[in-house]
């Protein structure tokens, strides 16, 4: 289940809240009882070397939205 992150405005208290997408943009109460919050951007990491594509031979090099597989 993804999880999303909030702060505060009332206390500056910054938490996390496990939901289901389809609930991503509703509403959180702070653990201190505050209504007052704004859900934050998250960045999300993932590092390592992986297989290359199916069938064997390496990834395609470059940059862009996806590495440059798509040809954009």
């Amino acid at each position: 289940m993804p999880r999303y992150e909030f702060r505060c405005r009332a206390c500056g208290d910054t938490f996390e809240v496990n939901r289901p997408m389809a609930e991503a943009g509703q509403p959180a109460s702070c653990p201190q009882g505050h209504a007052d919050t704004v859900k934050l951007l998250s960045t999300v990491a993932v590092t390592g070397r992986g297989g290359g594509p199916v069938g064997g031979g390496s990834a395609p090099a470059g940059g862009g939205c996806c590495g440059g597989a798509c040809g954009c």
